[in-house]
């Protein structure tokens, strides 16, 4: 193994959806929070929004719609952003670790507006401004214009990096995202939140 490639959520920043869903409920004029969650899957506004097919003020108008919100553009976000918990300083040191042996990288699906929170939570709890200083790439869904669990997006990342699957590493919480990855032959792993974190994988490390 000589890469390895780590998802955002729930490997190295920990997060819960229902936290986003019930901030929706609490900005929404009627909308409960297991409606404003069926609303977004059917209309799959999140995922258009992760894969680059939604501006922000696209996703937020939508939202609006959708949602029947008249909050700011400020609230929005804040709302949206609710998923997003704190990145445990430790896993970070790890990943430095790690990079001293690894190429290391990021594969996720996730949006403008979550990836630059998430950057600002990992200046608070890790001091760190941004994963570019520690990681060799970063690979943003709405940027590439694809989601995981589809093949092509990690097609993408092998050639981008210059990577041979059958020496890379793939972390990822969610099993059709690791399946996706193996069918191209890269090595998986699935992390477990609260059960088997990557410092439980890399114990040896630590």
């Amino acid at each position: 193994m000589k890469n390895i490639i780590f998802d955002l959520g729930n490997v190295i920043i920990d997060i819960d959806f229902e936290r986003t869903f019930k901030a929706f409920t609490e900005i929404s004029e009627n909308v409960n929070w297991r409606e404003s969650e069926r609303i977004l899957k059917e209309k799959q506004i999140w995922s258009r929004y992760e894969k680059g097919q939604l501006t922000n003020a696209e996703f937020r108008a939508e939202i609006r719609e959708e949602l029947k919100i008249t909050a700011s553009d400020e609230q929005i976000d804040t709302a949206f952003c609710g998923l997003l918990m704190d990145i445990d300083p430790a896993r970070i040191e790890l990943i430095k670790k790690l990079a001293t042996k690894y190429k290391i990288y990021i594969l996720s699906n996730t949006s403008h507006i979550h990836f630059l929170e998430v950057e600002r939570i990992l200046e608070r709890c890790a001091g760190v401004k941004h994963f570019s200083e520690i990681f060799d790439h970063v690979f943003l869904s709405y940027e590439m214009g694809k989601l995981k669990p589809e093949v092509d997006i990690y097609e993408e990342v092998l050639k981008q990096a210059n990577l041979v699957a059958s020496e890379t590493l793939f972390l990822d919480d969610l099993l059709a995202n690791l399946e996706g990855a193996a069918t191209l032959g890269i090595q998986t792993k699935q992390i477990v939140p609260n059960e088997f974190t990557i410092l439980d994988l890399f114990s040896n490390e630590v």
